[in-house]
């Protein structure tokens, strides 16, 4: 008995049905996680005399790449490269872990701005700039294999949890003075503050189209970067608990982690970015940017104690 063309094609047509609609909903439903647990510990403690805050860079890197699965260069015939809220969160995280990599190499990781730069601090720092959205193949530069994206972050991860190490043996240096302190608080608020400019302009552009197809890309890329904020500050009020002990800061501290808090936590069900006075339709774009100037404000709040 031979199989005819038509049920060949009657075949093949039942496959592509399995395969969009099953494969690819099914595997997006199970793929898809947003872990924005505010209550989240590093998996691996710092050791005595490390910092809590590199251990927590360290932890969320190897969370989302290992743990969660890193989506964002997912190719085409993966579940995962249908999604655009979790890439677009683990991209916002690892953006602040990058921003917060430069401030432990430039003003945290070493005793002056003259002084010899930690190689496990700049190695880590220059890895978690590379593209979160690199496979084994980037053919708009080359058609050999390149460094996937997550294998640099984990080298990054690694690269922290040995400064890490040595610092707790007294081999590396983490400086715990406030100016050192208040230059990396700076360089935060500068960061949220270029986020907040990047919501105002889409809430520009995009409020005026029935649906803002890019809103949510936007919103959900400023959450991760918040949330990931709100964890290393959590964690750096601990590693310099005696400034924040001396210069009474802990009021002001705890109120800007609650504004990083609240920005982290938003989670509508559709992104809309709609009128700002708009009667049915809300704007979640300018809900998100309250909560981050006000973090930005505070920030500046803290940066002014800590001056005096």
């Amino acid at each position: 008995m031979t199989v005819s063309s038509r049920q060949w094609l009657t075949w093949g047509a039942a496959a592509l049905v399995v395969v969009f609609g099953l494969y690819y909903p099914v595997g997006m439903l199970l793929t898809h996680k947003i872990d924005d647990r505010l209550d989240y510990e590093a998996s691996v403690a710092a050791e005595a005399g490390g910092s809590r805050a590199v251990a927590m860079s360290a932890a969320l890197i190897q969370r989302e790449v290992q743990q969660n699965g890193w989506v964002a260069n997912d190719p085409f015939f993966m579940p995962g490269s249908m999604l655009d809220n979790m890439p677009n969160f683990q991209l916002g995280i690892i953006h602040a872990l990058g921003r917060f990599g430069f401030e432990l190499v430039d003003q945290l990781g070493r005793t002056r701005g003259s002084s010899q730069t930690d190689s496990d601090l700049q190695e880590a720092a220059g890895l978690l700039q590379y593209s979160g959205t690199k496979w084994f193949f980037d053919f708009s530069t080359s058609f050999l294999p390149t460094a996937k994206s997550e294998e640099q972050y984990m080298k990054a991860q690694r690269a922290l949890l040995k400064y890490n190490t040595r610092l707790a043996q007294g081999q590396a240096i983490f400086e715990r003075r406030s100016d050192n302190l208040l230059s990396a608080m700076d360089r935060i608020a500068i960061d949220l503050g270029s986020s907040s400019a990047a919501l105002d302009r889409r809430i520009i552009e995009g409020s005026v189209q029935w649906y803002d197809s890019q809103a949510d890309d936007l919103f959900y890329s400023i959450k991760g970067q918040a949330y990931a904020y709100y964890l290393i500050l959590r964690e750096l009020k601990q590693d310099y608990a005696n400034i924040v002990r001396d210069k009474e800061l802990a009021g002001t501290w705890d109120q800007m982690l609650e504004s990083l808090a609240a920005a982290a936590a938003l989670k509508p069900l559709v992104v809309v970015n709609g009128k700002t006075d708009g009667l049915l339709l809300p704007n979640h774009l300018s809900s998100m940017g309250f909560h981050i100037l006000r973090a930005r404000a505070q920030i500046r709040e803290v940066s002014n104690i800590l001056l005096k």
